[in-house]
């Protein structure tokens, strides 16, 4: 096959990144836990496998020349018996991190941040050859807001820093070319989208989008910790992301990446939410 290999296949990055390899004619292979579950393009090849059981990625890594990795989880607890999984097979490595992870301090802001960084310097020592798309805030992450828009009109949470969204499928069309053309071996992108934009603004977009005036109502972390445990989330994620609301800081960073990759300005949040719309309503 000498394909390349998703994880995260069916989450809003992996998903469009699939569907744009097949687009190109790229063999892939998606990773799945169900591959009974008719969600991606017939053109690829889902197996089953689990990145918290490095047993189970053998079938998945046979023929496989590169692999786009997505780390599912809060810690590198079993990040490096996968590595050495991945590299009994593969030869390169296309790993998801965050814009947020510094090179000039050894920790972090944030534990999302700490993570990120943990993985990357995993993966430098891996002995594979390596790509780190760094990225920003994910527009699709609006979608948690949903139940509430839906609801009431009021997106009640912590008011984290504004940040350089960036559309998934932008992310997906870089990761596409760094997957498929050379010349991005041992080099870290930093991908934004085009404007800073707060959560009230995003809000605002939305509501633009769906027609209806929206608002955001910033709450304090203990009501917000509250809201989160009692909407079903884990507790080890619900404190990592309102450590990320406390402690992360104001960033200004817009990079040209994405345009520079792949030909194309990155899109806008507004652009995000018109397309999206309908998951609002």
């Amino acid at each position: 096959m000498n394909g390349i290999l998703v994880t995260g296949a069916t989450g809003n990055v992996g998903r469009q990144v699939v569907a744009q390899l097949v687009s190109t004619g790229t063999p892939v292979r998606a990773l799945v836990r169900d591959a009974q579950q008719p969600r991606l393009p017939e053109q690829a090849e889902a197996v089953e496998g689990d990145l918290a059981r490095p047993g189970t990625l053998e079938r998945a890594l046979a023929d496989i020349e590169t692999v786009f990795l997505i780390w599912p989880f809060l810690t590198t607890e079993g990040a490096s018996a996968v590595l050495d999984v991945i590299a009994g097979h593969a030869r390169r490595v296309v790993y998801l991190s965050s814009s947020g992870v510094s090179d000039d301090t050894e920790r972090q802001t944030d534990p999302i941040n700490q993570l990120h960084a943990d993985m990357e310097r995993l993966i430098e020592r891996s002995g594979l050859r390596w790509t780190i798309l760094r990225s920003n805030t994910i527009a699709s992450n609006a979608r948690g807001w949903a139940e509430q828009i839906r609801g009431t009109g009021v997106v009640r949470g912590p008011d984290i820093a504004a940040t350089a969204v960036i559309d998934p499928r932008d992310i997906a069309t870089v990761a596409v070319r760094v997957l498929i053309d050379e010349g991005h071996e041992r080099v870290t992108h930093v991908l934004t989208g085009p404007q800073v934009v707060s959560r009230a603004q995003q809000v605002h977009a939305i509501g633009e989008a769906i027609g209806r005036p929206l608002s955001f109502e910033e709450v304090p972390l203990d009501a917000a910790r509250k809201q989160m445990l009692a909407d079903g989330r884990p507790p080890a994620l619900v404190e990592a992301l309102l450590a990320g609301a406390e402690t992360r800081p104001h960033s200004g960073l817009i990079t040209s990446t994405v345009e520079e990759i792949t030909g194309t300005p990155a899109r806008t949040f507004r652009e995000w939410a018109t397309d999206h719309a309908d998951d609002f309503r």
